[in-house]
């Protein structure tokens, strides 16, 4: 285990243990985003784009409106307008506005999209063993444990993103 100050090449000290904790945070996290990306990739779709997919997945036959969409998300995105309407050119998803609402919009993964996860499902559920296997079960239930105590401290980073107009906010 190197540690993060051989890592970042780091010479002077964290200023503090908390600093040193998030860093680590942040960087661990970039390397699984990382990894996870490179897995998505082969199908042509982005890690945040797989998310969206396998949002609506679970919110079959219905669907979800964009805020709905957004606040599921693992990751925020600003703009999830845009991030649907993407999906929607590859045809993976479908929109439709609501009936009694004019200014909501459903979308609902499509026939493609589920078609594109069925295929994706077995290498991406293999992921989570890839990168965290190696820790045993006690470890990941303390992993689990610690992160969601971090988030418990984080409200801020928690903001709903909503959708106003053609345009999505935090």
């Amino acid at each position: 285990m190197a540690g993060l100050k051989l890592e970042i090449v780091q010479e002077q000290p964290f200023s503090s243990m908390e600093e040193e904790a998030l860093l680590n945070l942040m960087r661990t996290a970039d390397m699984m985003h990382r990894a996870f990306h490179r897995k998505t990739r082969d199908w042509g779709v982005t890690s945040t784009q797989y998310n969206v997919l396998r949002i609506l997945r679970g919110a079959q036959p219905l669907g979800l409106t964009c805020s709905a969409i957004g606040t599921r998300m693992i990751t925020a995105e600003p703009d999830i307008t845009r991030l649907l309407s993407r999906l929607k050119t590859l045809r993976f998803v479908r929109q439709q506005r609501d009936r009694h609402d004019r200014r909501v919009v459903w979308t609902q993964i499509s026939k493609t999209g589920l078609q594109l996860l069925k295929e994706m499902d077995p290498v991406i559920q293999q992921l989570p063993v890839e990168l965290l296997g190696h820790l045993g079960k006690t470890e990941q239930m303390e992993f689990i444990r610690l992160l969601e105590l971090a988030r418990d401290g984080s409200e801020d980073g928690m903001a709903p993103v909503s959708c106003s107009g053609d345009r999505c906010k935090n």
